[in-house]
């Protein structure tokens, strides 16, 4: 019986040359969704799709930009977020 993996269309089937001059058949996983602004909705820059495994290998700056909201608003609504609340400040 085939192994659970090899029924499924979860992982993608790749043909890889092998030593011996055949092909191999290796299961390759798709890569995660691009990350989303969670103002807006759309992709962040800067953020790289990877796994949540890989993501815990990556030294801290390859994460996220280093910005105020980085990984989570992207810059327009970064640059918004920050103008309300200067305004904010301003009418205490």
């Amino acid at each position: 019986m085939p192994q659970g993996m090899h029924k499924s269309r979860t992982f993608k089937r790749k043909q890889v040359p092998v030593p011996g001059g055949q092909l191999a058949k290796h299961f390759v996983k798709p890569n995660p969704k691009q990350a989303s602004c969670a103002a807006c909705g759309r992709a962040l820059h800067g953020i790289p799709r990877k796994s949540p495994t890989q993501m815990h290998n990556l030294p801290k700056t390859m994460k996220r930009p280093e910005r105020p909201y980085g990984g989570v608003l992207c810059s327009s609504c970064m640059r918004h977020e920050m103008v309300q609340k200067a305004r904010a400040e301003s009418q205490e």
